[in-house]
């Protein structure tokens, strides 16, 4: 089913975030307004203006398939926002299914990846596998099944696992956290597990409703990542996620930022996580 108002906003922020340049048009020193006119997104995609301003305007016919393909086209959405644009559209999306296990190779990869903490989760953000590393970055003693184990519902309903993120990098993460879920909700359209997380989410958490409510669409394949860790002290990192579009999984390696003295304190730290290992024992 249609969803007028958000696809009334996303085709409107979309067009006011592209200059004229970005799709072959001439600038002009009489635009009052940033982005693209209404009418040029129209004459681009090849409908009425009149049909192109009732979509903004949240009202009109349904637009087919072939429109918002059109649409996505020229509005330079990113496979993300494409999804994204079709389900607000009420243009079936092909399903994907969720992981449920690691794929052999992957896991192969991430045992030799024992020296930098690496995490395999999928698009749900249930978390399949971490390694002893980067459960000492997290001061985790053990990854338990359920809701603990997603990466979404731990940030936004446990306020304890925002302890080792600095304040000032908070709110960035949380606006990462909403845009690939945003992400995932657009691929998977009327998927029961994704509906129940976000409605989950909504009710727990007005950051993320707020959040959930501006549309951003995108998901994070690298960024950087500051932890303070209790033993060892503000730890630099480069994030990097892997993905496996076959079966949304992504794994997320953190790596030392250069020019930090971030390789060291993960060394330390891997001594200290075997240390506190075998004294569990």
């Amino acid at each position: 089913m249609i969803d007028r108002p958000g696809l009334a906003e996303f085709l409107r922020r979309r067009r006011e975030e592209l200059s004229p340049a970005e799709v072959g048009l001439p600038e002009t020193s009489r635009r009052r307004t940033p982005g693209l006119r209404r009418e040029e997104v129209a004459v681009l995609a090849g409908v009425s203006s009149d049909f192109y301003a009732r979509l903004e305007q949240a009202r009109g016919s349904d637009p087919s398939e072939s429109v918002v393909t059109a649409l996505a086209r020229v509005l330079r959405c990113t496979p993300d926002e494409r999804d994204h644009l079709f389900r607000l559209a009420g243009v079936p999306v092909p399903p994907r299914r969720v992981a449920r296990a690691v794929d052999p190779g992957l896991l192969q990869l991430a045992a030799h990846l024992e020296d930098l903490p690496t995490l395999v989760y999928n698009d749900l953000g249930d978390v399949l596998y971490a390694n002893a590393l980067d459960d000492a970055l997290a001061c985790r003693r053990e990854l338990r099944p359920g809701r603990d184990s997603n990466v979404y519902r731990r940030w936004f309903t446990r306020p304890d696992s925002r302890d080792r993120v600095p304040e000032a990098d908070r709110g960035r993460l949380s606006a990462t956290h909403v845009s690939n879920l945003r992400a995932t909700y657009s691929r998977r359209g009327e998927d029961d597990q994704i509906t129940r997380l976000v409605a989950d989410l909504a009710a727990h958490s007005a950051e993320f409703r707020t959040l959930w409510d501006r549309h951003d669409v995108a998901v994070r394949r690298s960024d950087l990542k500051d932890v303070q860790h209790p033993s060892v002290g503000l730890i630099r990192l480069r994030c990097q996620v892997l993905m496996t579009p076959e079966a949304d999984l992504r794994m997320r390696v953190l790596l030392p930022l250069e020019g930090t003295d971030a390789a060291e304190k993960l060394a330390l730290l891997r001594v200290i996580g075997i240390q506190q290992f075998l004294d569990a024992e």
